[in-house]
């Protein structure tokens, strides 16, 4: 007879069924390859299973525990395993269950933070916590912190919750608390004094309260079983096999809780347990210890982008010296892409050094190039990705199965305003639309209080927008004032010195209207401009927002505040400053009214929808574990991509060219790679250089529709793509590859200009208000970027008819009737 401990059982024993006949959960490796075979039945202290992206990883992490308890070596209730998202947690529970049908209950399949939770509940007593404790989500933080810091006057030395919130928890997820970075803080700085202060009070108040956060579950977890052994014997014994998905994006905190967990019984407590009646008999070795959990780790160094979260690509890349004698199995066949896609990943990841070298392939065969484009301007670009999907809708392709990525939000502004013009339906995920991000909205309020000094909406909203110390009972006390003078809004914010409001308040309202009307008075036409009905003399829009920007003081709050997400919001609204840029050059004496009826068309543009789902729209980070039919990776700049934030730290190019993998190896069949060769970075329009990353792709695997050579070349005969080879066979400089720096420079748009012919299609952002036009089939029309066109058909009702139409020169395309630049011959 045959027992297995089972932590469910009360009396903690179970008799295993009879030894299954040779080949027990065999059935549960057919249809493996042999490495996911050996991954799925290896039985050891540790496993690192190295799955590349698409070898099937969620396959094997769940073969491998339901095959553990199909051959009776665990009962579900000794699994742990460990995922990053419920999503994740509930698909792989659904899984074993599928395998295994009823006999998977009792398995503990869960986050890190959700395993943390259960076991803090239970142990709560001996941290002198209510096993009711509460969990503070982030907003909850947040309001903490703000009391504190308004409590503490921490506002006047910059500090905000939510840096105050980013800092405590970096620190928190290294396992230092306040006593740890008290010891080592530099207490005659000021600002670490007040940051320390403020990391004591909300550590105080988090314990008075009964309360954790999120990022406390780990921690103290990690506290308790270092500090109570006995506790910490209690999982330890519990837990016989422990596997973690995603191990590469683990951080410090979560590394040393599965360090804990994973560490042997000692026999002194062995001993213990045994007097307290724990039932420890059959789990010991020869020297009387339980021997630590077998480990297993699925991951791949490839694809760790999380470091700005904390996450440590030494966990993975050190595993085997963390676990000495672990076992390392590669899984290289990869499932999901063509080999020329995935011939393309392979080539770009071998240039990182920290990694275990490893070649993805496929059996599925080599599958279509990829294809290259290089746009003049960043609405070329994006036009150039509509006509694309079109021509892959057209094809059979579902909207739903194509998906757009970028390194940064701002750059879904051209990308947008094409969609929206080309009647493409499409979603941003994991983001919101450029026009509708609160900083975007703050930046043209200021242009609409310009522009209707009668609009109190738009005053309000920027009154205390950069923080002037301006408050809601000054708000009210400005409308008031307004209406019992009859005055509007912002005369009455002219007339402040007469409201009784303290000085400093009184300089702030002051200072606001001032700006105002200095940045209206740049829009004042010049006499003979008023004279002819024309904007001659008038200020451009960019300069105007440039003006309210720098003296408002809303670009310098974002730059230099702590919390992270603002220096993305401080992007965005130098994106806006390079539309105003492109607005002025393609519309000379066009007014600030004409720049923000274009965006108002833009931004109200009616949601579109097809049968056959949306376009996505995505950052890179937010496009991991996703995969789509076509991908398009766009920007593939010096400054996007690498992004100029981490080109210069170190490990940070190699963090971007993982960033680069990732993204490459989300498409199945089509992969698109596209670069302007101007583009608005940082407010300026600049000449943009192709990323570094695109040299590493072998010439042979992308056909190059508009190359970033061909915008450069002398006469625009010559393709000088990054990976061009000159006739004759030689490399472009005549031999192999010379430095980045001369590579780069060689196709730099200052060299020569292309023909005309190249750019036959210079695409604007511009959009025109088109009223109650009607167009029917066979009506002739013009497009400011497309020329003369002939109208096939028209779809859709009301404000989302679309005109499809065949162009002269440019071919087919879909217009949005509302806002296409068109007019009917």
């Amino acid at each position: 007879m045959t027992l297995i401990l089972d932590p469910d059982d009360p009396a903690g024993w179970r008799e295993a069924d009879a030894p299954r006949e040779t080949g027990a959960g065999s059935r549960l490796t057919e249809g493996l390859n042999p490495q996911q075979r050996e991954a799925v039945e290896y039985r050891g202290p540790a496993l690192l299973i190295v799955a590349g992206a698409g070898s099937g990883k969620t396959r094997v992490l769940t073969h491998r525990i339901a095959h553990l308890i199909e051959t009776r070596e665990a009962w579900p209730s000794q699994i742990l395993a460990i995922t990053f998202t419920n999503k994740a947690a509930a698909e792989m529970r659904e899984r074993v269950q599928g395998l295994l049908g009823e006999g998977a209950s009792g398995m503990w399949i869960s986050t890190f933070h959700s395993a943390c939770v259960r076991i803090l509940r239970r142990e709560a007593e001996s941290l002198g916590l209510s096993s009711t404790f509460t969990i503070y989500d982030s907003a909850d933080t947040r309001t903490m912190l703000k009391r504190i810091i308004k409590e503490l006057d921490a506002d006047t030395m910059g500090f905000t919750p939510a840096g105050a919130q980013a800092k405590i928890s970096k620190l928190k997820n290294e396992l230092s608390d306040v006593d740890t970075y008290a010891r080592n803080a530099n207490l005659n700085d000021p600002k670490e004094a007040v940051f320390l202060e403020i990391f004591r009070q909300y550590s105080r108040r988090l314990r008075d309260q009964h309360a954790l956060d999120f990022d406390d579950l780990i921690g103290e977890t990690v506290y308790l079983f270092r500090a109570f052994p006995k506790v910490a014997a209690l999982y330890q014994r519990r837990f016989r096999h422990i596997l973690v998905d995603e191990y590469q994006d683990t951080n410090h905190a979560q590394y040393a809780l599965i360090r804990e967990l994973t560490r042997p019984v000692e026999r002194e407590v062995v001993d213990e347990l045994d007097a307290h009646g724990v039932l420890v008999r059959g789990l010991t070795d020869d020297s009387g210890e339980i021997p630590g959990a077998s480990l297993t780790v699925v991951g791949d160094s490839d694809q760790s982008i999380y470091a700005f979260r904390g996450a440590d690509i030494r966990n993975i890349s050190e595993f085997e010296r963390d676990f000495p004698g672990a076992r390392v199995v590669l899984l290289e066949q990869n499932y999901r892409s063509t080999q020329n896609i995935l011939s393309a990943a392979n080539a770009v990841i071998q240039n990182n050094f920290d990694r275990k070298d490893k070649k993805l392939w496929t059996a599925d065969g080599d599958g279509d190039k990829i294809t290259g484009y290089t746009g003049y301007t960043a609405h070329d670009e994006a036009q150039f990705i509509a006509d694309e999907i079109e021509a892959l809708h057209r094809a059979g392709t579902a909207y739903r199965d194509i998906a757009v990525f970028y390194r940064t939000n701002a750059q879904t502004r051209a990308l947008e305003e094409i969609f929206v013009r080309s009647a493409l339906p499409y979603r941003v995920v994991g983001g919101t639309k450029f026009y509708e991000r609160a900083e975007i909205k703050d930046a043209m309020a200021y242009l609409v209080a310009v522009a209707n000094p009668l609009d109190e909406l738009a005053l309000r909203r920027i009154l205390n927008t950069p923080k002037r110390g301006i408050g809601p009972a000054t708000e009210t006390a400005i409308a008031s004032f307004a209406e019992q003078n009859e005055l509007s809004f912002r005369q009455a914010m002219r007339a402040a010195a007469g409201l009784g409001l303290g000085p400093k308040v009184t300089g702030a309202i002051s200072a606001l209207a001032d700006l105002l009307d200095e940045a209206a008075a740049m829009l004042v036409p010049s006499q003979r401009g008023i004279a002819e009905g024309t904007n001659e003399g008038a200020a451009k829009v960019s300069d105007v927002l440039v003006l309210l920007l720098e003296k408002s003081g809303l670009l310098d709050a974002l730059r230099n505040s702590r919390d992270p997400q603002d220096e993305t919001r401080a992007e965005n609204v130098e994106e806006l400053v390079a539309q105003t840029r492109d607005f002025d050059r393609e519309n000379p004496g066009a007014s600030l009214v004409d720049f923000l009826t274009q965006v108002s068309l833009v931004a109200a543009a009616d949601e579109l929808d097809d049968a056959s789902g949306t376009v996505s729209l995505m950052t890179l980070h937010t496009a991991k574990g996703l995969e789509y039919h076509a991908v398009f990776l766009t920007g593939l700049e010096e400054g996007l991509l690498p992004h100029q934030m981490s080109a210069s730290e170190p490990g940070g190019p190699a963090e971007e060219r993982r960033l680069f993998y990732v993204g490459i190896t989300r498409a199945r069949k089509r992969l698109y790679l596209s670069l302007a060769m101007s583009r608005a970075q940082f407010g300026e329009v600049a000449v943009a250089m192709p990323s570094r990353y695109l040299q590493e792709i072998p010439e042979h695997l992308v056909d190059w529709k508009q190359s970033p050579g061909m915008a450069t070349s002398r006469g625009g005969t010559q393709p000088r793509a990054l990976n061009a080879r000159r006739p004759g066979g030689g490399s472009a400089d005549g031999g192999a590859w010379g430095t980045r720096d001369r590579d780069l420079e060689r196709f730099s748009v200052t060299r020569a200009p292309a023909t005309k012919t190249e750019w036959a299609n210079r695409v604007t952002g511009t959009v025109r208000d088109n009223g109650d036009l009607t167009l029917e089939a066979g009506d002739r029309i013009r497009h400011a970027d497309f020329g003369e066109g002939q109208v096939s058909q028209v779809t859709g009702e009301g404000s989302k008819r679309i005109a499809h139409v065949t162009f002269d020169t440019a071919g087919a395309k879909k217009l949005l009737i509302k806002i296409a630049p068109i007019e009917k011959l």
